[in-house]
């Protein structure tokens, strides 16, 4: 019983230890995604989190995050913030694919390649397995300072539950049972922030899927008034799918 426990606590510990430098490897991938106008005070929006992938000028966030208009007349333009803490650099970025029905958006950057992230196979991916996702869950409030959550895999579980009642059915709601598909349901909590976060393999920094709350919660939860601790990520390979579109994969 002894020996078991003492296995255990190196298993534990062998387990742990690498995500360190993992986070410490991957945080420059992680970006901000916005809108930015150096007229305006303040000059930069805050909407979502993104990673960069590919040959280090595209980003992968959630559609949603991406700001459908820019006021260009008056030179705003959809933006990705580069760097952390008070030493940002704004990229200039342009949307160059989408996928609506599983909520993700590619955006081009302007500038010099970042450090990407590799991504995994989410068909990979088992119930009870633990992982790892970064991404500003408050914002740009106290500075571009990525934070890393940890939890396991609840469940692997239908984007859309089918409702008891016809009432309930939404537009969005049947728009989604028309192609259901599996989403990853997390026991570590994300916050709207956190949107385009990437999850990730703690022990190699593969990417497995992609942070999304507000766009799952819309057809899981709808009947709950106030959302559950529960968050959700796609699964990455809609997002290969997207990439063989553009010549990325």
């Amino acid at each position: 019983m002894g020996l078991f426990f003492l296995s255990t606590l190196g298993t534990l510990a062998a387990d742990t230890t690498a995500l360190p430098d993992v986070i410490e490897k991957i945080k420059p991938a992680i970006v901000a995604v916005g809108a930015f106008q150096k007229t305006r005070r303040p000059p930069s929006i805050f909407r979502g989190t993104g990673f960069v992938i590919a040959d280090g000028l595209h980003v992968v966030t959630n559609a949603h995050v991406v700001p459908e208009k820019v006021d260009t007349e008056r030179k705003e333009v959809v933006a990705v913030f580069v760097g952390k803490a008070s030493l940002v650099e704004v990229r200039e970025a342009t949307k160059v694919a989408e996928d609506r029905d599983h909520d993700l958006a590619l955006l081009r950057i302007t500038g010099r390649p970042i450090a990407a992230m590799t991504l995994g196979d989410s068909n990979r991916v088992r119930e009870g397995e633990i992982y790892a996702f970064t991404g500003f869950p408050i914002g740009m409030i106290l500075g571009l300072n990525a934070v890393t959550h940890r939890g396991i895999v609840s469940a692997i579980t239908p984007i859309v539950i089918p409702q008891l009642t016809a009432q309930l059915l939404e537009k969005k709601i049947i728009s989604r049972l028309t192609a259901p598909y599996n989403v990853f349901q997390l026991d570590a909590t994300a916050y709207p922030g956190n949107s385009g976060s990437p999850l990730y393999h703690p022990d190699t920094g593969q990417v497995v899927g992609i942070i999304n709350k507000v766009f799952i919660q819309e057809s899981k939860e709808t009947v709950i008034q106030k959302p559950s601790g529960i968050s959700y990520a796609i699964p990455i390979n809609h997002l290969q799918e997207l990439l063989k579109k553009t010549h990325l994969e």
